[in-house]
């Protein structure tokens, strides 16, 4: 079994959330890592970490930002970090235990492997990934919300997310 880095600078973890009922905001972190192990080769192999820095969420609008960073949702400064365990992997999904604020809650997310490639740049076999899915945010203890007039709210209870990763395969 090989240890694979991230590369972070081909990587991306980004979220998006329902506005208004009328539209989505999206947004990214943008300090993350994986510690990931196994065989590319054989995708049940894989196990590992992925950690995301929650101070480091970016929706490219400074004041949202500070909000997001409150007690009135991830509460950084409480809870620096957001974790996902994998504890099972398949062809087409990864299941694990996700951990924001002081709440753990098992996820299955869609996994596409989207295979190995040559880097010419580097000249080491790089492998990718994408994972998708979506987050009920409130099993997380981030239910801060508001009703609007037209009967709606303010945030979607859902909040889809999506890692786009490559890792380079040191041999």
């Amino acid at each position: 079994m090989a240890n694979f880095n991230l590369d972070p600078v081909h990587s991306g973890v980004n979220f998006s959330i329902q506005h208004l009922v009328v539209s989505n905001v999206k947004g990214r972190f943008n300090d993350f890592d994986a510690d990931i192990t196994g065989d590319f080769n054989d995708l049940s192999s894989l196990q590992g970490t992925f950690t995301v820095q929650a101070n480091s969420i970016d929706t490219k609008v400074e004041d949202r930002d500070n909000h997001l960073k409150g007690a009135d949702f991830l509460d950084v400064e409480q809870y620096p970090e957001i974790k996902f365990e994998i504890t099972k992997v398949d062809d087409h999904s990864v299941t694990g235990n996700l951990t924001m604020k002081d709440h753990t809650q098992e996820e299955t997310f869609d996994l596409d492997f989207k295979g190995i490639s040559l880097n010419p740049l580097n000249g080491k076999n790089t492998a990718g990934l994408v994972i998708t899915g979506k987050i009920d945010r409130e099993q997380y203890g981030i239910t801060f919300n508001q009703q609007l007039e037209t009967g709606g709210f303010l945030l979607g209870k859902s909040l889809d997310v999506e890692f786009d990763l490559e890792f380079p395969i040191e041999e």
